[in-house]
């Protein structure tokens, strides 16, 4: 069994039900869903001219492969109605890989753990909240760590 953490987002529509509906599409088609963060609002990221993002960690036991877990992914967001556009765009659904396992994956549709990861509030404060203490497998320093030395300036509220 395969342990993976994924980060939810959404700015467009009704964000909190969308987060819903595609923690139960995880449920349904990569596996079982042990753990989830609150949800946390923050500015958009990048192109600022747009609504703010909710945002949610969860963690999921899966017998998916990292590759067969990004393609499902991918599938679900298209099922949820996501078109991409430019980057940075307003998303109705958006669902990333933080971590696989321990496993460090650089291919060409996926990047594991998730280059931005220690770079960005949003993430690391849901992350912290269900696991202060994961250690990040390529910078070997804890989530808590990565947190209390992040640069990002935008504001994460808890919603």
């Amino acid at each position: 069994m395969n342990k993976t953490y994924l980060l939810l987002g959404s700015n467009m529509g009704n964000s909190k039900k969308l987060l819903a509906a595609a923690e139960k599409h995880i449920r349904k088609q990569i596996g079982l869903v042990t753990r989830q963060s609150g949800l946390y609002s923050t500015a958009a990221w990048g192109n600022k001219q747009q609504p703010d993002f909710l945002n949610q960690v969860i963690v999921v036991q899966t017998k998916l492969t990292a590759q067969q877990t990004i393609q499902t992914i991918l599938s679900i967001e298209k099922e949820m109605g996501r078109v991409r556009t430019v980057k940075n765009a307003p998303r109705i659904i958006d669902i990333d890989i933080l971590f696989f396992n321990k496993d460090i994956i650089k291919e060409k549709n996926l990047e594991v753990p998730h280059p931005h990861i220690p770079n960005r509030r949003f993430v690391l404060i849901p992350l912290n909240e269900l696991s202060p203490n994961l250690k990040h497998p390529v910078f070997q320093q804890s989530v808590h760590y990565l947190l209390e030395n992040c640069k990002d300036p935008l504001n994460v509220k808890k919603f």
